[in-house]
């Protein structure tokens, strides 16, 4: 079988994308860079040298082409030198058959010249290629089956241009519609064996890396370890790009709570393959406060705080609090690591230790001790866990140990309220828990600190054991559910976003006074103080955010909407008649306006609730309220 030659090049130009791409810019993963345009049939063609001087020149009376479609004679017409009223000869007829072999679309070609009075009839026989098979070049993604349907409307047919075209632009939608924005058709080019040779380049993927930027764009050092970044992606070198796995890696990468922004640039290396360079801008990760003043628990004190978010540069997390008073030592650690799925063999793990003291947060602010003082709450102990993933859930499970204890303000005990309500279990006004927690987690945000897109759903369980003081056995159950959607009503430059959350939770068996849960404050519902809409076995709750990007600037305007219910669970109390009666309303709802700030310190909110009982309040806090 004869050796294939190329088309020409000006016939190549008809058939295929030019071979050459642009190089491609360094890009946001969002931006798919635009393909050549498709290419058409040029009327310029290749043409054989001029007539040898030696050969008897005779005019050709008429030119006729046969044996194909009209625009296979038309690039026929094109690619000969023969011309009516022109002058050929034998040596011209033979580099015409050459010229029209060379192009590859004819299988065979004859010519025949047929002398008359004033020359020579031309007669040109033309035999087409028939296209049998698609073979491709450097393809990984497109397999031949596939791009033999893409070419179906020539195959088994004639070979016709204009249905390779169609068949180029089929293969290049073909990649769009499956996220390869690289990937191209480069090259096609008909074989006389009736194969279609068809090259593409998809996109491969040269290298992986990191770089750091500030928030201006420039280069800068980053604490995180690019072998920590490159072990949390997906796409690996000799990949073919693809934007799924790339926003897959973008998202994997905001989850890890260490980058403020993470987006992909594309560099090309002009041999077909592409560097993918992930462009962080970390998070302030690490943060030390110092202060001081005076309390009635503390007396005077001094403390100092240490946060650290990427410890060792492998998103290690360290939270320390020790405060030194007069009168009191509290403390507060934690060191831990998330599990990770890119890294399954590896468990996530936590450690944690405290030592606090001072206003209970249990109780709401209508309960006092005998002598007039709210109750004060200290609690010691730690715990450890582990976590996993079981599918798609982040799992952990740990055992957690904390002695309770209610006193007045000189640190006495006080096991009960002013009217005898009891503040505890046991009667000693110390209660021990050692609890096994277990809680299961799928986290689908696209940014765990400030999500735009997404959702996260979680049930935890914590069973008591009856041991230590109180010999306290229950199960406390708590389930929950956010959602996050990208809006754009106002049009500006960020997306809003539309937040929405529903959670429940009830208590079975023994119900320690202090492990109710409180209904009402800037973490349930705003408007109301903590505790003042329900302190019961059970709750209900729901909110609603919209939260819209104020123009350009770090803040950020919200309007809410909360609303809970204790579904009858909070205890009737003995009040100052003796007589047991109910003091919580058990259903609340508030709604109203905030701000929040993007800081360094994270986010700052601040939020201006109105109650369906008319009052109002100013509340703050860290972090979304969800």
């Amino acid at each position: 079988m004869m050796r294939a030659a190329l088309l020409p090049t000006a016939l190549l130009a008809v058939v295929a994308p030019a071979a050459a791409a642009n190089p491609v810019q360094t890009v946001a993963v969002e931006a798919a860079p635009e393909f050549n345009r498709q290419p058409e049939f040029s009327p310029r063609a290749a043409r054989p040298g001029e007539p040898l001087l030696q050969d008897l020149a005779v005019m050709a009376t008429d030119v006729q082409i046969t044996g194909a479609n009209p625009e296979l004679i038309q690039i026929a017409r094109r690619t000969i030198a023969t011309e009516p009223g022109q002058a050929t000869s034998a040596s011209q007829l033979n580099a015409d058959l050459a010229a029209l072999k060379q192009t590859q679309l004819f299988q065979d070609v004859q010519v025949n010249a047929i002398a008359n009075e004033q020359g020579w009839n031309v007669q040109y026989a033309l035999q087409p290629v028939t296209i049998q098979r698609v073979q491709l070049n450097n393809a990984q993604v497109l397999s031949e089956a596939m791009a033999a349907s893409l070419f179906t409307s020539q195959m088994g047919q004639t070979v016709q241009p204009s249905s390779i075209n169609q068949g180029i632009a089929n293969i290049n939608q073909w990649y769009q519609d499956q996220g390869y924005v690289l990937a191209k058709v480069q090259d096609v080019r008909t074989q006389r064996d009736g194969s279609l040779n068809v090259i593409v380049a998809e996109g491969v993927v040269g290298s992986v890396r990191t770089q750091f930027i500030d928030k201006e764009g420039n280069i800068t050092e980053g604490r995180t370890r690019e072998d920590f970044v490159l072990d949390q992606l997906n796409l690996r070198p000799g990949d073919v790009f693809q934007v799924a796995t790339a926003q897959q890696d973008l998202r994997e990468l905001y989850r890890l709570g260490l980058f403020q922004q993470a987006r992909i640039g594309l560099q090309d290396r002009g041999d077909n393959t592409v560097d993918v360079i992930y462009e962080l801008h970390e998070v302030s990760a690490r943060g030390v406060n110092v202060g001081g003043g005076y309390s009635r628990d503390s007396g005077v004190f001094g403390s100092v705080s240490y946060n650290d978010r990427n410890v060792g540069g492998i998103g290690q997390n360290l939270a320390l609090n020790v405060q030194v008073g007069t009168r009191d030592t509290q403390f507060n650690t934690e060191f831990s690591r998330a599990y990770r799925a890119s890294t399954p063999n590896q468990l996530g793990y936590s450690f944690s230790a405290f030592r606090n003291r001072g206003i209970s947060g249990s109780f709401d602010n209508e309960v006092r001790l005998e002598g007039g003082d709210r109750p004060h709450e200290g609690r010691f102990g730690g715990g450890v866990a582990v976590s996993g993933a079981i599918d798609d859930w982040d799992t952990s499970v740990g055992v957690n140990f904390r002695r309770v204890s209610i006193r007045d303000g000189e640190g006495a005990l006080a096991p009960v309220d002013e009217f005898g309500n009891a503040l505890s279990t046991s009667e000693s006004g110390i209660d021990d828990l050692l609890t096994l927690r277990a809680q299961v987690r799928n986290d689908q945000r696209n940014n765990p600190l400030n999500p735009t897109a997404g959702s996260v759903a979680s049930l935890s369980t914590e069973q008591s054991i009856p041991v230590g003081s109180g010999n306290i056995l229950m199960n406390r159950l708590n389930a929950s559910y956010s959602t996050y959607q990208a809006m754009q009503i106002f049009g500006g430059p960020r997306p809003e976003v539309l937040a929405l959350n529903v959670q429940g939770g009830t208590t079975i068996g023994d119900l320690p006074p202090h492990q109710v849960f409180l209904l009402g404050g800037d973490n349930a519902v705003r408007g109301f103080a903590p505790g003042e809409v329900g302190a019961g076995r059970s709750f209900i709750q729901a909110s609603a955010e919209y939260r819209v990007p104020l123009f350009n600037s770090p803040v950020t305007g919200v309007a809410f909407a909360d609303f809970a219910s204790d579904l009858g669970s909070t205890p009737h109390r003995i009040g100052a008649e003796g007589e047991a009666e109910r003091t919580k309303i058990g259903t609340g709802f508030g709604y109203g306006a905030g701000l929040r700030l993007d800081s360094p310190l994270g986010i700052l909110r601040a939020d201006f609730g109105i109650t369906n009982t008319g009052d109002s309040r100013l509340q703050f806090g860290i972090g979304h309220r969800f």
